[in-house]
């Protein structure tokens, strides 16, 4: 199994394909596993780099609360591409991961080509009902332990469209989702998660950003809706993917629509016909349009 030394902790990964570099990074209930269908579809044409990131088995699982953090996930993920001798990538980040993403991106954006967030931003709006979750969710954890957790968890609304559309696929995320670490999901939880900056807080530096980026978001993904389309506003370089009647998972959910949509943007960067645009701050009319 392969593994790095990466800041302090063992980071397992996987390196398949060839070509120009795609580097995922898996959300809050998932794992390298959770980017499988991705990875059958973009190692004909690209080099894929998935990996656990620090409280997802197979890497290591602190036990100390103050090894996790948004920061030490940026660190980690520079440290792993560094080591592997990737000089520029496309990144591809899913909720919890489309946060490390972005942030990477803001960070260090000469190592990115062209950047996908999808499913991102959770905490961003309605901060006080994401606060109590949080609390919620960790106390599930410590007291009924991760198999009663994983199966409430993976019945929450967002995921529903999973369920219905593909229930053999949400079976095996569940049972995945099971299979975590305890301690690294409360503390992802809880010093991640709880203590990153909303996405409304990065405003000025995202104006700044020029890294070419799509934005994904399922339409029944409530929480990262307005997110998604303030990203789409702020970012210059931004295009915006809305799945219908799809919820939070649309990596595994959709995995045909996601995998063409990203696909064609990741050759539209590579052909540098992505467009980039004036982000403007207030909405008017040219002269003469209809009003």
């Amino acid at each position: 199994m392969p593994r790095m030394s990466v800041n302090g902790v063992e980071l397992y990964y996987e390196d398949s394909g060839s070509g120009f570099p795609v580097v995922f990074c898996h959300e809050f209930a998932g794992d390298y596993r959770a980017w499988e269908p991705q990875v059958r579809a973009f190692g004909r044409l690209y080099r894929c780099i998935t990996y656990s990131q620090r409280g997802f088995p197979p890497s290591s699982v602190p036990s100390d609360p103050d090894h996790y953090s948004q920061d030490l996930l940026i660190d980690d993920l520079h440290g792993l591409v560094t080591q592997l001798g990737i000089q520029k990538a496309h990144f591809v980040g899913f909720s919890m991961g489309g946060s490390v993403v972005l942030n990477f991106a803001l960070r260090y954006p000469q190592l990115c080509r062209g950047v996908v967030v999808a499913g991102t931003g959770a905490g961003s709006t309605d901060r006080a009902r994401f606060d109590q979750n949080i609390d919620e969710v960790v106390d599930l954890i410590r007291t009924a332990g991760m198999r009663t957790f994983a199966d409430t968890y993976a019945e929450g609304p967002t995921r529903q469209p999973f369920k219905r559309k593909d229930p053999y696929g949400w079976s095996v995320f569940r049972e995945q989702l099971a299979a975590h670490a305890a301690d690294g999901q409360a503390f992802s939880m809880q010093r991640v998660m709880l203590r990153r900056p909303t996405i409304f807080s990065l405003e000025d530096e995202l104006r700044k950003l020029r890294v070419p980026t799509l934005i994904a978001i399922g339409d029944e993904d409530e929480p990262c809706v307005d997110v998604a389309v303030f990203l789409k506003r702020v970012l210059p370089s931004a295009g915006l993917l809305v799945l219908p009647q799809s919820g939070h998972t649309i990596n595994l959910e959709e995995p045909a629509v996601f995998n063409s949509a990203v696909l064609e943007f990741l050759r539209l960067v590579q052909d540098e016909r992505w467009s980039s645009r004036s982000v403007v701050t207030t909405s008017m009319l040219p002269v003469g349009a209809p009003s």
